[in-house]
């Protein structure tokens, strides 16, 4: 897939369909749009183009982003895989979110043509969302291209959706969450030096930092694999089970919230690795052991489980109530 920064890039006679959004996530809902405009693409013989932005658009118009479900590197792998031939990360800033629809539309077909715009009856694009499907329709008809419906996905009563899924998260609703993102969800992180008490306790862990916020389950102990290496954050060359500890560490006062991964059976040097975390399942909530002894025979316990689940020597063993403290 070719990654283009601006859509003036896009070469001049180039016949495309086109797909506009965040596709925070990659999630069905995204699934399905993007199946459709390379559906559409192929039937019409034309590249599959998709339009994304950076920064989030919500950190120029309303100062704050949410936090996000992929990471971006793991997002553009991810449109790779469904079959988009090109997509364009494009610079968003207040000049560009000033545009109507009408001049978006006609500044991204200069010298290219536009053969049909694929969209969800709520999505809407251009200065105030004034670019909505209704709207888009008649500019359809005037500029000569398909403008395509996709229905909404819904799931468990309620709309797939990028804020729906941040909820669950938060919830550590992992099984709804992997129902909504068709996967176990997973965050991107580099290994940063933590106070190395891990080691001290006989598990040494990879603290993990991030560029930018990203949305976390909730708090505790979850079994997970670790992916890293190699050029595909889909494909990484190394990976390994492991047990991930998410929260303030209240046994020890405590302090900012951090996510921190022991590996089994794995010693080396991963500081300034990006780790690909996969949350498997949560083990349990995060609580305020009586001493560091009661602490370590604890995580002897969710080190026990953890293996066995990730072995397959047992049934899935979903979420523990939380006993956070």
């Amino acid at each position: 897939m070719r990654v283009l920064h601006s859509i003036e890039k896009l070469p001049a006679g180039l016949n495309f369909a086109l797909a506009i959004g965040m596709f925070d996530g990659v999630h069905r809902g995204h699934q399905r749009a993007i199946g459709t405009l390379v559906r559409v693409a192929r039937q019409a013989r034309v590249e599959a183009v998709v339009i994304t932005f950076d920064p989030h658009p919500a950190q120029v118009l309303r100062g704050a982003a949410p936090p996000l479900l992929c990471a971006p590197e793991e997002k553009l792998a991810r449109l790779a895989r469904l079959g988009v031939d090109t997509t364009v990360v494009q610079p968003f800033d207040t000049a560009f979110a000033d545009q109507s629809p009408d001049q978006f539309l006609e500044r991204i077909c200069a010298h290219r043509r536009l053969v049909a715009l694929v969209m969800t009856g709520e999505s809407a694009f251009g200065r105030d969302r004034t670019g909505v499907l209704e709207r888009i329709r008649e500019l359809a008809e005037e500029m000569k291209f398909r403008a395509v419906e996709v229905a909404r996905l819904t799931s468990d009563g309620g709309t797939v959706s990028s804020t729906r899924l941040r909820g669950q998260l938060a919830d550590g609703r992992l099984a709804d969450v992997r129902r909504v993102l068709g996967r176990r969800y997973a965050v991107t992180g580099r290994v940063v030096p933590g106070n190395r008490r891990g080691r001290m306790l006989g598990y040494p862990t990879a603290n993990l930092a991030f560029d930018a916020p990203v949305a976390l389950p909730a708090d505790g102990v979850y079994a997970v694999r670790v992916g890293w290496g190699g050029e595909n954050p889909l494909s990484p060359s190394r990976t390994a089970d492991g047990v991930a500890s998410l929260g303030v560490r209240p046994t020890f006062g405590g302090g900012a919230r951090l996510l921190e991964a022991h590996l089994f059976d794995v010693d080396e040097d991963l500081y300034g690795q990006d780790l690909r975390v996969e949350f498997v399942s949560r083990l349990r909530g995060e609580k305020k052991f009586s001493s560091a002894d009661a602490l370590v025979a604890q995580m002897d316990r969710d080190a026990a489980r953890a293996r066995a689940l990730l072995a397959g020597r047992t049934g899935d063993l979903g979420a523990a109530k939380s006993n956070a403290c």
